[in-house]
Parts: C-alpha cells; sequence; structure tokens
C-alpha cells in the first residue's frame, strides 16, 4: 500500500461537508431526493476501487481502466468523481503488481489525493478483501483509519454523482448494506442444456445491481473474513456476502442511468462523447480592444444562434471587463480570442501563458481559437495566411501541455452579408472544434 501523491485538488466541487477527512460527523445539507436528514451522514467514509481486472470483454490488450479518453486513462475520471466528494476522506485502489508503477505514474501526472494503492487479488473479491485490510486496524502495516462506513465502486464507472453515494452511505448507516439498482433492459432467460428456452423470469420483479455500494466497514470486513474459497474465486456480489455472512438485508437504492460500466469497446466511445458534452457546454469569448469587443459581441450573438445548448460568456479584459482568470477558476474549456489589429497576437499569446499557469488543461484538453479579422477586399488572402503560420509552432509548443490551439480568419468586410455569411461559418467552425477537441485540428488555420 503506497500513499498517493496529491499538492491540489484534481477538480473543485460541490462538497456537502466540512473539512475533508477530520473524521468526526458533520452537519450537511443533503442534495434532493437523498431521503435523509442534515447530521446523519457517519463520521468517517472511505473508498475501495478494484481496478486488477485484464478487461477481457473489451478485446484490447490494455486493460480497460488504462484505457485512454481525450488522452487521459478512464481510471483517472473515476478518481477525479471520489475526489471531489470530500467527505470521502481515504480512496483504496487495488491494482496488479504489473500495473503498480503505472498507477503510481496516474497519480503523479493527474495530481490524485488521499489515493492509495494495495495489490489486487486473483479475482474481484479477493481485490476488494484486500483493498479492505488496508483499511482494517487488525493488520500490522495498516497505514489508514478504519472508517465507519466504506464505499466499494467500479474503476470504470466514471460518471458516479455525489447524490448517490451520499444516499448509499447513509443507507448501510442504517442497515448495514447498500447498493444502487437500476430496472434491467432486457429480460433475462434461462437456456435449456441442448440451447433452448427453459423459462424467462418476470423483468418487472427484479433489478440490475449496480454501484456504487456502501457497508459499515465492520460488517463488510467480517462477511470477507467468513467468505468461503468459492465465493473468493467465483462470487461479484458484494451485497450477497453481507447478507450470507453476516444476515444484513441491503437496502437498494434507484439509481441514476449513467451509472453503467465501461465494459466493451463501444462503451469507451460512449463514455468519450458524454466526457465532451460535459466540457463543451461553455465557451468563453475574450475581447481586449473596442474594435475587437465590436466584432466579438457579433461573433458572441451568432455562437448563442448556433449553439443554443451552450453558454456562451464573454470577457472584455482590457477595460474593466471581467477577468479571464475567473473563467478559468469556474472550470470553463473552451477560448475565443479575438484579433482585430492584424500584427497583433500578443493577446492569444497572453491567454495561453494564462492558461499553462493554471492547473486546468491538466484534466481535460482545453480548446483555445485564435481569431482573426481581416476585409479579404482589402488584403490578400495568401499574404495573411503566411503571416499566421506562427500558429503552428505555437500550438505544437502548447499541446503537450492539453492546449489545442487553432487559428479563424473571419471576413470583417463593409458588405453586412458578407460579414454575416463569414461570422454564420465562423461559429459553424468553432461549434466544431469545441464539441470534437480532436488534436488533430491543433495548428490548423481555418477560412470563414
Amino acid at each position: 500500500m503506497e500513499p498517493g501523491l496529491r499538492s491540489r485538488p484534481a477538480e473543485p466541487g460541490r462538497c456537502v461537508s466540512g473539512p475533508p477527512g477530520d473524521g468526526s460527523a458533520f452537519p450537511v445539507d443533503l442534495p434532493s431526493g437523498a431521503g435523509a436528514q442534515p447530521g446523519s451522514l457517519p463520521g468517517a467514509v472511505a473508498a475501495v476501487l478494484p481496478a486488477g481486472g485484464c478487461g477481457e470483454r473489451m478485446g484490447v490488450r490494455t486493460p480497460k481502466q488504462f484505457c485512454r479518453l481525450l488522452e487521459r486513462p478512464l481510471i483517472s475520471y473515476t478518481l477525479q468523481a471520489l475526489e471531489r466528494v470530500c467527505w470521502i476522506k481515504d480512496i483504496v485502489v487495488t491494482v496488479t503488481g504489473e500495473n503498480m508503477e503505472a498507477m503510481r505514474s496516474i497519480l503523479q501526472r493527474y495530481g490524485h489525493k488521499r489515493i492509495s494503492l494495495a495489490e489486487a487479488g486473483a479475482t474481484r473479491h479477493r481485490s476488494i478483501f484486500n483493498g479492505l485490510k488496508a483499511l482494517a486496524e487488525d493488520q500490522p502495516d495498516c497505514k489508514l483509519t478504519k472508517p465507519e462506513v466504506v464505499i466499494i465502486h467500479d474503476a470504470v464507472r466514471p460518471f458516479v454523482e455525489e447524490d448517490i453515494l451520499l444516499r448509499v452511505v447513509i443507507a448501510a448507516k442504517e442497515h448495514g448494506a447498500a447498493g444502487a439498482i437500476r430496472p434491467l433492459v432486457s429480460t433475462v432467460i434461462s437456456p435449456s442444456a441442448d440451447g433452448c428456452l427453459d423459462h424467462s423470469l418476470d423483468r418487472a420483479k427484479y433489478r440490475a445491481s449496480e454501484m456504487p455500494q456502501a457497508f459499515l466497514f465492520d460488517v463488510i470486513y467480517e462477511a470477507y473474513q467468513q467468505c468461503s474459497d468459492y465465493d473468493l474465486e467465483f462470487g461479484t456480489e458484494c451485497l450477497q456476502l453481507a447478507l450470507k455472512y453476516c444476515h444484513r438485508k441491503a437496502k437498494l437504492i434507484e439509481g441514476p442511468p449513467d451509472l453503467w460500466k465501461v465494459t466493451y469497446k463501444q462503451d469507451l466511445y460512449a463514455a468519450e462523447s458524454m466526457i465532451k458534452e460535459k466540457i463543451s457546454q461553455e465557451i468563453c469569448v475574450v475581447m481586449n480592444t473596442k474594435e475587437e469587443e465590436s466584432i466579438g459581441r457579433l461573433l458572441e450573438e451568432v455562437l448563442r444562434n448556433e449553439l443554443n445548448c451552450v453558454t456562451v460568456m464573454s470577457a472584455v479584459v482590457g477595460h474593466g471587463g471581467r477577468d479571464i482568470r475567473n473563467f478559468i477558476t469556474g472550470q470553463c474549456y473552451s477560448f475565443i480570442c479575438v484579433n482585430v489589429v492584424s500584427s497583433d497576437f500578443q493577446e492569444t499569446r497572453k491567454l495561453l501563458s494564462t492558461l499553462e499557469e493554471s492547473s486546468l488543461p491538466l484534466l481535460y484538453p482545453v480548446v483555445v481559437i485564435s481569431v482573426h479579422c481581416l476585409d479579404f477586399t482589402l488584403v490578400s488572402l495568401t499574404q495573411k495566411l503566411e503571416s499566421l503560420m506562427w500558429i503552428r509552432d505555437l500550438a505544437k509548443e502548447v499541446k503537450e501541455k492539453n492546449i489545442l490551439l487553432s487559428g479563424l480568419l473571419l471576413n470583417s468586410s463593409q458588405d453586412e452579408q458578407k460579414l454575416q455569411e463569414s461570422l454564420g461559418q465562423g461559429a459553424a467552425i468553432i461549434a466544431a472544434l469545441v464539441k470534437e477537441r480532436n488534436s488533430a485540428f491543433a495548428g490548423q488555420l481555418l477560412v470563414a
């Protein structure tokens, strides 16, 4: 077991409790639907994430928990989801010996906190048991504090929210065990030995067991200590162990649709699409002069019409507007920097420097589009394109820091129709760059 290194939060998130990791009970304002009263959260909560699987069903050589989404390992997203819940004191991840160094690198690279590593077992239950041992005070090398309640969650379920975590934890405190469930989407049938239908189950009477699950620590730890070798080798359901060995009937909590598990290769594409959707909901248009503000406001209006489900904001930094750092702190991952003066690229460079100094690009790719405006009838397009080739070298440099820089040339013609056409085409290009976040477009200069 090895503590992870961390100097700052992975991503600021709403916290329903007091200081993290102080081990005391504290009042909380529960999320809607939590179904419990303030003050009922247990004093110490930890989490165990089994991450020792090899991903056979995915059909790829890399274990699925280490597969990359937007150039970042899947397990890092799951850790981020748990870390931003400040009342989870410790998180133990169980990984195989051969992947231990890779896991340490992920903790270091993405700055995860409150993470400890433990050796995974040969099966799911053995891995979870090893994670529980890391938290148990009766173990000789225990470096962590035994929690009152422990959450068990899959490393490949990255979209878990604080609401469902809180609900299963509170239910576990009352009942000893609790788990999230979802309705079955297909009818379960039983085939006979000759491959024919034997019988089917009434789908309305059954539910799919999901994660997260939560337990009083003493209950689930005792269950694993009494567990048979057969259960440890072939079992997969933790709630059943609590029932079988400790006679605790788990409280079942209806969970949201996004608890699904990344299992097959196509799930990676679906997960990446969800992440892109999440981080593309805000665009900041940066303007610094009166000339830029004029064209910037027009572009902002067209963007709002083009992207009616996206929040488009502006920062007029040059004269009393909102500081761009407010948007960076607010987790905006898309920036449009408007440049009207043809020789002035300093504002784009300033924005890039500010982004590089922040921690924002560490977790998700940040899209920056440097918009340059000129009247195509007054300036040679070829000449202008040549003058903007600097963007390639700069884009290559910042791409290593997870910033995707592209250039966009707008026709700021005096002809109102040509101007609107260019703004419309530009908005469509911006929408595609923001939504797709394709690194192949970094360094490209596009013309609207």
